[in-house]
This record gives structure tokens, sequence and C-alpha cells, in this order.
């Protein structure tokens, strides 16, 4: 899963014109979307990019959801 490459298609921006609206290098765009973490501010700025298109998208969107931890079983108590 791509989230990079699947924001700029929900955008419908080029990687040009991506890289233009949050600052980077074109060749930055593509390295974040054959998977480069995307640093915190670069994100922060696509977040606001993206609103001034009129989509509205949050660190989940750019950074994927958080994985869920598996529940720990309780163990019967000892009498």
């Amino acid at each position: 899963m791509n989230t990079i490459k699947n924001l700029r298609a929900r955008l419908g921006v080029t990687q040009e014109a991506m890289a233009a609206g949050i600052g980077v290098t074109q060749g930055n765009v593509s390295n974040y979307e054959r998977g480069q973490q995307v640093p915190p501010d670069v994100a922060r700025r696509l977040i606001t990019y993206a609103h001034g298109l009129g989509h509205a998208i949050t660190f989940d969107d750019v950074y994927g959801p958080l994985p869920t931890l598996p529940r720990r079983r309780q163990l019967d108590k000892v009498k």
C-alpha cells in the first residue's frame, strides 16, 4: 500500500505539482512513493497543501493507521 501515491491520485496532481506545493523536489515525491519515510514537517506541509485543494487529510492518511496491538489475555487468577 503506497499512501503517498494514493494521496497524490486523490488530489489529482502530478509528482511535479505536489513537489512544488509542499516545497520538495519531484525526486523526493518519487522517493516517498517508493517507500522512503516522509519527514513530519513534509507531512504537515502535505496536509496543508491538500487542504488548499479542498481535501481534508490527516497524519493517518500520510503514514497509514497505527497498527493495533494484540489484546493481552488475562491469566486465570491463582487461588
